[in-house]
């Protein structure tokens, strides 16, 4: 069986530390841990994550972020290539109105994670992302584009591997 390629938004990472959201913080350590650490499926997180992450004010939460990203070996889209495709997608996406202008990263993820077509993009921003409403729109939008892979946009908790 082929492993799932899964998108990391910043708000999976940032759940790992996340005292005062006990369930999605649970939920999220139990992902990192059936799924990422055992091989089960691939992670990734891109330079959008990443620039996230190393604007975080609180020195010690982006050291803890940043050691999160190595110690689960999450593996980096770099910019190559694609980032033309990524930002002309991502610029389709607010143009819909699909996110607002201030919502330009997140338009940036799911780009992302749509031009390396990865499976799954995973959040626990259900305003934004993980959202069928959203998912649909924006699926619309890749088939426009010729991406025709479809991208979930899930939560951690969806895909937590669990043993039969």
């Amino acid at each position: 069986m082929r492993k799932l390629r899964l998108y990391l938004d910043t708000s999976v990472v940032n759940h790992l530390f996340h005292d005062d959201t006990p369930d999605r913080q649970e939920a999220t350590l139990q992902f990192f841990e059936k799924t990422v650490r055992t091989g089960f499926s691939d992670a990734y997180v891109s330079f959008v994550t990443l620039g996230e992450i190393r604007r975080t004010r609180d020195t010690e939460k982006r050291d803890r972020l940043l050691t999160a990203v190595a110690e689960y070996n999450l593996k980096i889209i770099r910019a190559d290539a694609f980032i033309p495709e990524a930002r002309e997608l991502a610029t389709a996406y607010l143009a819909r109105k699909i996110l607002g202008p201030r919502e330009r990263r997140d338009a940036l993820h799911v780009a992302l994670a749509t031009v390396h077509e990865l499976d799954a993009l995973l959040s626990w921003n259900f305003r934004h992302l993980a959202n069928v409403n959203k998912e649909s729109m924006f699926q619309a939008v890749n088939l426009e584009f010729g991406y025709h892979k479809p991208l979930r946009m899930i939560t951690p908790q969806e895909a937590i591997h669990e043993e039969n």
